[in-house]
């Protein structure tokens, strides 16, 4: 039985062994071609929309993350936070049973706070890139916002394959188990802490509509799109309930979801 026909999704051992060892899993062939194309057509909708805004801005619900290159019509499209508000579709496949399923099991918990629902594009030559960091840091680790509550991270983040991931369009790259060190102080400028080494990087490669899957505390990057193929990425992600105090922006960010749905 392949993974799209098993209603209940769960996870192999040595797919959960990889998630907390390694610190990422890719979980292949999650969603059907027709699901992706219905993710891709709400991706290009965003794009057109995005196309428009002249900054950064709140529109029908979503933060659309943009920069616009002086004396250029370019749109330079960072992100699109809590993008399921002005595509409905997008937040439907962000509870998708698959996702939910997957996120439970590594976070031993049925009921979960859904934090992050975004659209990531690198299309070729726009020249977004991210930096060495830690998702940690993001869920403002240490501070009032956060407690690590399960004590194995308190989040899972997946990543949905809208185009195929090759080493050349932009792919994320970790270094395998980095997230066994916790937290880390916030790394300046993107430089990894002296006991890593880039070199031991690796890519997270996978066909549309595979899922990645990884921990608040993996080291993670990835370089800008250098192909002639978009990379589109549908991220979502999860938080043991009472981890997160934070109020994230766009309309629905923050709701108690729960794997049974």
């Amino acid at each position: 039985m392949s993974q799209i026909d098993d209603p209940i999704m769960r996870l192999s051992h040595k797919q959960v062994e990889a998630f907390f060892e390694l610190g990422f899993v890719v979980v292949p062939d999650v969603f059907r071609p027709a699901e992706v194309e219905d993710m891709r057509a709400a991706f290009v909708r965003l794009e057109r929309v995005a196309n428009t805004l002249w900054q950064t801005c709140m529109h029908e619900g979503s933060q659309f993350v943009v920069e616009r290159e002086p004396d250029s019509a370019a749109v330079r499209i960072h992100r699109i936070v809590w993008c399921g508000a002005a595509e409905p579709i997008l937040s439907r496949y962000s509870m998708d049973r698959r996702l939910l399923a997957m996120a439970a099991q590594l976070l031993g918990s049925s009921e979960m706070n859904q934090l992050i629902n975004q659209a990531h594009f690198k299309l070729p030559g726009d020249g977004v890139e991210f930096p060495w960091h830690q998702d940690s840091t993001h869920r403002r680790f240490g501070g009032d916002g956060w407690q690590d509550v399960n004590g194995r991270g308190s989040y899972v983040q997946t990543v949905t394959a809208i185009d195929t991931v090759t080493q050349d369009n932009g792919p994320l790259r970790f270094i395998p188990g980095s997230c066994r060190l916790g937290h880390v102080a916030l790394v300046q400028n993107g430089r990894l802490p002296s006991n890593l080494d880039a070199r031991a990087a690796v890519s997270a490669t996978m066909e549309a509509g595979s899922v990645l899957v990884f921990g608040p505390y993996s080291f993670h990057c990835s370089a800008p799109n250098d192909s002639t193929r978009p990379r589109r990425m549908f991220i979502n992600g999860f938080a043991y309930p009472g981890a997160n105090t934070r109020i994230y922006p766009g309309d629905g960010a923050g709701r108690l979801v729960h794997a049974s749905q």
